[in-house]
């Protein structure tokens, strides 16, 4: 029989956000990323280049693989990796593009793969972008590693002696 691992009341889920450098900073008022406990939740990133801050790529394929490597650079920014990937959205600008996206989609992530909602999104907020991705992951690789803002590092206390 297995148990659940539950918190105790005094005890506070770890949750913070993740930031990562080899990924392009967020166009607008959010993060790349976050840990809560035991998962991480990534944006929805798109094939933005993280040194110019442009779009990357004209086709699908090349767009698809950009989005895709931005998403392990904020994984990997808190240890996790595409193999963690549990769910994933993605927005495409025209649907009849899914066949070929699809293509590179399946080279990047293995089997087993994550559960997968595919739809057409207009993406206008970012002329030329024809995909946008975001994801869940489940990564326990990490969990507690951070302390927690405003918690105090409890402290045993010694056992006097008595002298018998």
């Amino acid at each position: 029989m297995t148990r659940k691992k539950e918190l105790r009341r005094d005890q506070k889920m770890t949750k913070y956000v993740i930031q990562a450098r080899r990924c392009a900073p967020p166009g607008g008022p959010y993060s790349q990323g976050w840990r809560a406990g035991d998962f991480v939740f990534v944006s929805g990133t798109g094939p933005i280049d993280a040194v110019h801050g442009g779009l990357v790529g004209d086709s699908i394929e090349q767009q698809t693989e950009q989005t895709i490597d931005n998403i392990v650079a904020i994984l990997e920014a808190d240890g996790a990796s595409l193999g963690d990937v549990v769910k994933v959205h993605v927005h495409l600008s025209d649907t009849s593009l899914f066949a070929r996206y699809n293509a590179v989609y399946g080279r990047r992530f293995s089997p087993p793969y994550p559960a997968r909602t595919t739809v057409g999104s207009d993406l206008g907020h970012t002329p030329g972008m024809l995909i946008e991705i975001d994801c869940i992951a489940y990564s326990a690789k990490k969990t507690g590693s951070r302390p927690v803002p405003g918690a105090r590092k409890k402290t045993k206390k010694k056992a006097s002696r008595r002298n018998k």
